[in-house]
């Protein structure tokens, strides 16, 4: 169906010899970003001649990546007929890797799941994880027609970085997580699937994947917040992800936090104390409460009680103290909050946030909107999923990941 929403142009095509494709990739994230386009609005957004834009399409249809909607007739003139991405035109692997469990999935090109394996473990070892993927990736890919099976172009992987230093979280033998340190993931993922690979943070590539399959109110800029395990988070600027030079930016875990104790006393601590489910988990040990329930996404947490609305309130204060000093730095007019985390917790904590924020001095900033995430607990997944999409089918800009 057609957005009635007006938009504005990704980028302008290149008519030069050797932007084909360019053009091509330029077009795809146009029908991806606003589904169910017409040529005619596909050529005034690129700049790029209505001729230009017919080969590119017929070209594009040849190859299986996008299809004919129903014509649409208006008030005048011919019918418009809409183009989409075709769910079978592309499919990727993606790997997230956890501390317990491990997942791998089948996607399509517009960030369906297709198919999905998981391992679980008591804590990762390097040789496990390239069984799991060895065998699993063939399973996978079988499992889909055989005209089909040579569209998948790569594996994607979304980790969180230096998993050797995890051990004493997880209650891991020292020898077993220092072999992460010289292991190679993205060599080895690629030698096991048998397919080019691809990585990010896995943070980074949640918010990848809700930049590109989620962001229902498409915002071009927001801070996305992920509350997992540990906190992660992940920048979108102008319509792309920012990951930094070293692929780590909006690494919110570290952020460093000051509350006043007492009239003459303040603390100092990293963002992460309070605002991730680990930090939930040792709050209901402590108080003598079952906390595996925690880890169960579809689960009913009401039955935490106080324990649950203290860690709510806390990272809830947490959270809008971060923003206020994200905004100050970068002028977002959006903040997006997921996680692994059931829906209704995601609705209270994006509630508090908003509420926590007002109580805030915002003289000189701009305002902004605290919103939920759409891909939950699959955020990751699908974010390391899209990983190898984007990298053969969009833009360049789209695709300036760190590690790719």
């Amino acid at each position: 169906m057609m957005n009635d929403k007006p938009l504005r142009s990704l980028s302008l095509g290149a008519n030069q010899t050797g932007g084909r494709i360019y053009n091509e990739r330029l077009v795809l994230s146009l029908v991806r970003h606003q589904d169910g386009l017409p040529k005619a609005e596909i050529a005034n957004l690129t700049g790029l001649s209505a001729q230009t834009i017919s080969v590119i399409m017929q070209q594009l249809e040849a190859d299986h990546l996008i299809v004919k909607g129903q014509p649409k007739r208006g008030k005048v003139g011919q019918p418009r007929v809409p183009f989409s991405l075709n769910p079978e035109g592309a499919y990727s692997i993606g790997l997230k890797i956890g501390r317990h469990r491990s997942e791998l999935v089948l996607m399509d090109f517009v960030g369906n799941i297709v198919n999905r394996q998981n391992i679980t473990y008591q804590y990762p070892a390097t040789h496990e994880l390239s069984a799991f993927v060895s065998i699993t990736t063939p399973i996978l890919i079988k499992s889909l027609d055989e005209n089909l099976r040579d569209r998948v172009v790569g594996i994607g992987i979304a980790t969180p970085f230096e998993l050797w230093n995890w051990g004493a979280e997880i209650g891991a033998p020292k020898a077993v997580m220092a072999a992460w340190k010289d292991f190679d993931i993205k060599q080895e993922m690629s030698t096991a699937a048998e397919l080019p690979a691809f990585m990010l943070n896995d943070a980074t590539a949640a918010c990848a994947a809700e930049l590109t399959f989620g962001n229902p109110q498409k915002y071009d800029n927001f801070l996305y917040i992920h509350i997992g395990y540990f906190i992660g988070g992940g920048v979108v600027l102008n319509g792309s992800v920012f990951s930094g030079p070293s692929g780590n930016a909006g690494a919110l875990a570290a952020l460093p936090i000051r509350v006043k104790v007492t009239d003459s006393t303040e603390e100092s601590y990293q963002l992460v104390r309070d605002t991730s489910k680990i930090s939930l988990q040792r709050m209901l040990e402590a108080a003598g409460q079952d906390a595996s329930i925690i880890w169960d996404t579809e689960g009913d947490w009401s039955v935490l009680g106080e324990t649950l609305d203290i860690w709510l309130n806390r990272l809830a204060e947490g959270l809008a103290f971060a923003i206020t000093s994200a905004t100050a730095i970068i002028d977002f007019p959006a903040i997006v909050i997921d996680g692994d985390l059931p829906i209704d917790i995601r609705q209270r904590i994006t509630a508090l946030v908003t509420q926590k924020l007002q109580s805030i001095d915002h003289q000189g900033l701009s305002p902004v909107t605290v919103t939920e995430g759409s891909l939950a607990r699959n955020a990751r997944l699908i974010g390391g999923a899209s990983l190898p999409l984007l990298a053969n089918f969009s833009r360049d800009r789209d695709v300036a990941f760190g590690g790719l």
